[in-house]
Parts: C-alpha cells; sequence; structure tokens
C-alpha cells in the first residue's frame, strides 16, 4: 500500500518536472527532463512492483522518497531564491498561468496532429506492403520430383536401346 502511494506520488511529480520548461520556465534548467523521466520510471517501479516491496527493502524505499524529497525541496527553494522579485510576483499571476496553459496546449494540440499525421502515413503503409504486387507473366519449370518417395511413385518409361550405326566397322578399315 505504501510503495503503490509513493509510487503515485511519484508519478505525479515526474509528470509535474517534465511540464516543468511548459508552465514555469523561470524554474526550469536544460536537464529536468532527464530528472523527470527518471522519478517517472521510479514511480512506475514502485506501482508495479508494490507486492514484492515488504519489510527492510520497503523501508528502504521510504528513506529514498524521503531523501528524494528533500532533496527536490532544497533546490526548488534554490530555483525560487534566484529570481527576481519582479519575476516572483508574475508567477502568482493568473494571467501568466492562463498564457502559460494556452501555449501548453497548443503545444499538445500541434503533437497530436503530428501523431496523427505520422500514424495515417505509417497505415498507408502497412497496407501498401501488404496488398500483392502485380506481377507479369512468370516463367515456371516443369514440376520434378523433390523427394524419393516421388520418385519412386514415378511411372517408367522404357527407353529403346541403342542400334549399332550401319557399316561403321567397314569405314574404319579402309
Amino acid at each position: 500500500m505504501l510503495a503503490t502511494l509513493g509510487g503515485l506520488l511519484a508519478l505525479l511529480l515526474g509528470l509535474a518536472i517534465l511540464l516543468l520548461p511548459l508552465l514555469a520556465t523561470e524554474l526550469s534548467r536544460p536537464r529536468d527532463s532527464v530528472w523527470g523521466a527518471v522519478v517517472l520510471l521510479l514511480g512506475l517501479v514502485l506501482v508495479t512492483s508494490a507486492d514484492r516491496l515488504t519489510g527492510a527493502p520497503m523501508l528502504g524505499v521510504l528513506c529514498g522518497g524521503l531523501l528524494i524529497g528533500r532533496l527536490a525541496g532544497e533546490v526548488s527553494q534554490g530555483r525560487w531564491r534566484q529570481l527576481t522579485d519582479d519575476e516572483q510576483q508574475r508567477l502568482w499571476s493568473a494571467e501568466r498561468w492562463q498564457t502559460s496553459l494556452q501555449q501548453a496546449t497548443a503545444s499538445l494540440t500541434h503533437l497530436l496532429a503530428l501523431l496523427t499525421t505520422a500514424t495515417s502515413g505509417v497505415s498507408q503503409w502497412l497496407k501498401q506492403q501488404g496488398q500483392p504486387k502485380a506481377i507479369g507473366k512468370l516463367w515456371v519449370r516443369p514440376e520434378e520430383p523433390s523427394s524419393i518417395s516421388e520418385i519412386d511413385n514415378l511411372d517408367t518409361v522404357e527407353i529403346p536401346e541403342p542400334q549399332p550405326l550401319p557399316e561403321a566397322s567397314s569405314s574404319q578399315a579402309g
């Protein structure tokens, strides 16, 4: 239960870290997406293997979660202190958050349009690959037996004995 709850919190935190550059560019840094992905992976592992985390491993996960939380708090306080007073005031304004959400929605809409276009292109390509190609006349060899049992089942044809050439011995003597 505790691992599942921690995993869900880690998934939410990882998603928030990934969305930070879109929503609050003043607080984001270049490598935040990597750390957001790591936290998402941690949350996924905690949620999927919650039944195996009991006893000492769960205590280790709990301590690790507390350390990650403490580090995240320190980093966010340091970033907040680096902002100017104007940036801090603007970060609390409703107009700024509306603009950020509109930009995020526009980016998400554009991403969905790109995914739809790519998916339709891939599906058309797969349909073309699945259709038989138009092939002209094929030259086919007569069937030959492929195994010994087929050779044994063939009808035998009698081949006539070769006839000696006439007068072959008299032309060599002369």
